[in-house]
């Protein structure tokens, strides 16, 4: 009888966190947690600590998204396998995750089973993706898209970045991100030295235009 699985929680959503406990809590002892982590830094120096054989790691969270945790676990050597447990999933997030050095990619609406089955081959190695994340994967490879000028911002700035767009203030996006002020007005700044603007007008008109044109439908071929 193989040992069981030892996996990390990492959401920055308690109530994520504790539905994903009692769903492994089912696995029959062949899936045990060993520590639930809120963020990203929190992730890294509790995978590095703890070794466990599995992380379930959130794509956005606070202070370190899921990406850059994955690559700095990569980069110490931690062994623990990643598997990507996220709410969305478009071709630029996938093909990121997969060049990090994940191990499975999944959506939240996946099947209990499915994700007690992807945890066990993930902690062999095998990888898992979601179908929705195939198909973006397979067109990526297929047709590659037009480059986006946001490949640079991370999960959670993209998140800061799509509510701006929409005029919302600081104090709304820390209100539906759950952060602090002070800490959406660093992503804001960060957001803007990474896209070359100098104001939220500049910001939002370049995501409104990469998204129009990226929304226009292509020419038939003849």
């Amino acid at each position: 009888m193989r040992d069981p699985v030892r996996v990390l929680i990492a959401d920055d959503h308690q109530v994520v966190r504790e539905g994903l406990q009692m769903i492994l809590a089912e696995s029959d002892g062949e899936i045990v947690v060993v520590g639930e982590a809120a963020d990203g830094e929190e992730a890294v120096r509790l995978a590095t600590t703890m070794r466990p054989d599995v992380v379930l790691m959130d794509l956005s969270m606070p202070r370190m998204d899921g990406l850059e945790a994955t690559r700095r676990l990569r980069e110490a050597g931690v062994s623990a396998r990643v598997l990507i447990l996220t709410s969305f999933a478009d071709g630029e997030g996938v093909r990121d995750a997969v060049r990090a050095g994940v191990t499975g990619y999944l959506m939240k609406d996946v099947a209990k089973a499915d994700l007690l089955a992807a945890i066990r081959r993930a902690a062999d190695g095998v990888p898992t993706l979601h179908p929705r994340a195939q198909q973006h994967l397979m067109k990526g490879l297929a047709e590659p898209e037009t480059p986006s000028p946001f490949s640079v911002l991370t999960p959670r700035e993209k998140d800061v970045l799509t509510l701006l767009a929409r005029g919302e203030s600081n104090k709304r996006i820390a209100a539906a991100l759950h952060l602090s002020i002070g800490t959406v007005k660093g992503y804001v700044s960060a957001i803007f030295e990474k896209l070359g603007v100098d104001d939220r007008t500049q910001a939002a008109l370049l995501a409104a235009k990469f998204d129009s044109r990226r929304s226009k439908p292509r020419a038939e071929s003849r």
